[in-house]
């Protein structure tokens, strides 16, 4: 009897669905890391915003050469599409010539640092 199916040639239905099998968990484990990626790279540009807030503030201070008193300050900003909160704390120095800032940047909304800085401002003698 002559069939036209011709044996031994071909994969039969079982390894064709290990095959398959093998290939949707690559796939999952792919679209997983992907997706982890994702995130970590939001959260990165997050930090990068936020540390980005904390030295304008020391630099806002610098530029308008504002000399101000120890104590607390805070607000809201936006950068780059997402909003932020921060948080100063203005501290005085041994030398009187001189302000410690310490600036805390959270997200808006979420009690979760993002960035700290430090600088410092200074005062001219002759003020």
């Amino acid at each position: 009897m002559n069939t036209p199916f011709k044996h031994g040639k071909g994969f039969t239905l079982l390894e064709v669905l290990v095959a398959l099998a093998i290939m949707a968990i690559a796939l999952t484990a792919a679209m997983r890391a992907i997706g982890v990626a994702s995130n970590q790279t939001e959260d990165i540009r997050n930090r990068m915003l936020a540390e980005w807030v904390a030295e304008n503030r020391i630099a806002e201070y610098r530029a308008f050469a504002r000399w101000v008193e120890p104590g607390n300050n805070n607000g809201e900003v936006e950068q780059g599409g997402v909003q932020f909160h921060y948080e100063e704390n203005i501290k005085g120095t041994s030398n009187q010539l001189f302000r410690r800032i310490d600036v805390t940047v959270t997200k808006a909304g979420d009690s979760s640092r993002l960035a700290s800085v430090t600088g410092f401002i200074s005062r001219q003698a002759n003020q």
